[in-house]
């Protein structure tokens, strides 16, 4: 089995990308394989141009995607599921993983007449600063799953999972008190996705 990674983190040096690592060895471990779109070393241009709004907005095939469109949307349906990791900016993904949605989820192929295949399994692993209970009490984290799993990831996996990491700014006593434990919950993430 196949997944497909679509990593955003501006920092190699963050929680995130250990937490990236952790998933993807437990991927490879299980006996899966992995491809990934690590979107700030790939220098992918997150900006909808208006030649591709007026495509969507009109419900057109034509023009057809840019050529880095075209790429991400092959790595989907040669994919049997597809992981999001990604830090919460102020309770949403980065702007550079909300462009990656603008520009790749186009009409013809995530909505409309698709041709994206229905994937077997979507997660998304992300990490947060603030507790699961503060996102819980505030709504926060129901915004959150509402926007990927409701929205964005809706009928297009079978399956859908939303994995919060919380706490792990690098201010807090948890982040390093708990970091083996999150790697390996990352990891096992990892390992048993296809179970």
């Amino acid at each position: 089995m196949k997944v497909f990674v679509v990593y955003c983190h501006p920092s190699e040096d963050s929680f995130t990308k250990h937490m990236c690592d952790a998933f993807i060895k437990g991927i490879t471990d299980a006996g899966n394989e992995y491809v990934i779109s690590d979107l700030y070393r790939m220098h992918f241009n997150p900006v909808m141009s208006e030649q591709e709004y007026l495509r969507d907005a009109y419900y057109r095939n034509e023009p057809a995607p840019a050529d880095d469109v075209l790429v991400e949307q092959a790595k989907i349906n040669d994919a049997d599921a597809i992981a999001f990791i990604y830090p919460v900016f102020w309770t949403e993904a980065p702007a550079m993983l909300v462009g990656w949605f603008d520009r790749v989820w186009t009409y013809g192929f995530a909505y409309g007449d698709k041709t994206m295949k229905v994937l077997k399994k979507a997660v998304i692993l992300c990490s947060a600063g603030n507790s699961i209970e503060y996102l819980e009490e505030t709504g926060l984290l129901e915004s959150m799953k509402k926007v990927m799993l409701n929205d964005r990831l809706k009928g297009r996996a079978e399956k859908l999972d939303f994995i919060v990491f919380d706490q792990t700014s690098r201010e807090y006593e948890y982040r390093a008190q708990n970091w083996e434990q999150n790697m390996k919950r990352a990891y096992e993430t990892g390992k048993n996705l296809f179970e």
